[in-house]
């Protein structure tokens, strides 16, 4: 039985499906879980309604097992798992945490920072959950009068942290796409050659290939799972969408948009010698623009309504609410490991 279950997991497209209303969601309880950071705890900020917590995703082909705690921690005896990107990689790491942490003892687990990760450590397991903080993946360095320089053909700096980890889980798309007047580079430098500005796709392009080669030269496919979790969609104003008041979720995507992120990201993957996992979680996170923080990104959140609704205050359409939608990109990726 477990057997078919594996080989249903391993034939199933888990990007393809719906969202399901669960009354048995969500998995774990803000109020309880102390590694959340303000801006993700919603309600407590003060949003109103909570259905955005309840909501699990089946695919098409097969359904994604209930995360179970204990079960996870066992598999992940004597491991290091890395969650490796920005600030929605921290929300990811976050929410991961939140779903493990319960059932281990308040003295038997404890958090460790060291450079630019953070690690919880469930010490019975001996496994640690970790988050690197590389945005770019590739280094981005001050130079001469405090110019920001972003190295495409330049890794190690970040890489070494990542030596050594049995899961590795990136993301890197939104620090590539800022706009201009949130760029995240004064200028690339690739050798000696300096440009000023440089086409943002061919940028990432050069970007993701240096990381390609460190992965190919420096880990072993037998000791290490490489995963490569797709870009998380943004419900701004840029894009036609604003997500406050938003209270559920699409029921399909009207003309399914594959940002070209993704498709130089495939590009890349495809001619790596490593077997590095795509984790597509983009079309299925597009219909929750019910599951961004908006205006409830910090408490006395109704003064940040009345700034809203007054077009003087900002709402976030990025992050993701938790509990909420990265919960079940873990589930998800438990799945697939």
């Amino acid at each position: 039985m477990v057997q078919g279950r594996h080989d249903s997991l391993r034939k199933c497209d888990f990007s393809s499906g719906k969202w399901v209303y669960d009354q048995t969601y969500p998995l774990y309880d803000a109020a309880t879980c102390p590694y959340l950071t303000t801006r993700v705890t919603c309600r407590k900020n003060g949003r109103p309604d909570s259905d955005y917590e309840k909501w699990r995703w089946k695919p098409h082909g097969c359904n994604i097992p209930r995360f179970d705690a204990l079960e996870f921690l066992g598999r992940m005896r004597r491991k290091r798992i890395m969650l490796v990107g920005d600030s929605i990689m921290r929300n990811q790491w976050e929410s991961l945490v939140c779903l493990v942490e319960s059932v281990v003892p308040t003295d038997r687990k404890t958090v460790t920072y060291a450079g630019p990760t953070m690690a919880f450590h469930a010490l019975d397991f001996e496994t640690s959950i970790e988050f690197c903080w590389a945005p770019l993946l590739v280094e981005l360095k001050k130079g001469p009068g405090n110019k920001r320089i972003l190295h495409l053909d330049l890794i190690e700096e970040n890489a070494k942290y990542w030596r050594n980890a049995d899961v590795l889980v990136f993301d890197s798309a939104h620090w590539w796409t800022h706009s201009d007047k949130w760029t995240s580079w004064d200028f690339l430098m690739e050798g000696k050659h300096v440009a000023w500005d440089m086409n943002r796709m061919v940028a990432y392009q050069r970007g993701l290939r240096t990381w390609a080669k460190w992965i190919d030269l420096n880990l072993d496919p037998r000791q290490s799972r490489v995963i490569f979790r797709s870009m998380s969609p943004r419900h701004n104003r840029d894009n036609g969408w604003k997500c406050y008041k938003q209270r559920e979720p699409l029921e399909y995507a009207s003309h399914p948009h594959v940002p070209e992120e993704m498709m130089v990201l495939k590009g890349v993957l495809k001619r790596m010698r490593f077997p590095v996992y795509l984790q597509d979680i983009t079309t299925m996170s597009a219909l929750r623009k019910d599951g961004h923080p908006s205006v409830y990104t910090q408490a006395g959140g109704d003064k940040a309504v009345k700034q809203h609704e007054t077009n003087h205050g900002s709402a976030d359409c990025s992050h993701w609410c938790l509990p909420g939608v990265p919960d079940i990109w873990n589930e998800m990726l438990n799945a697939m490991l």
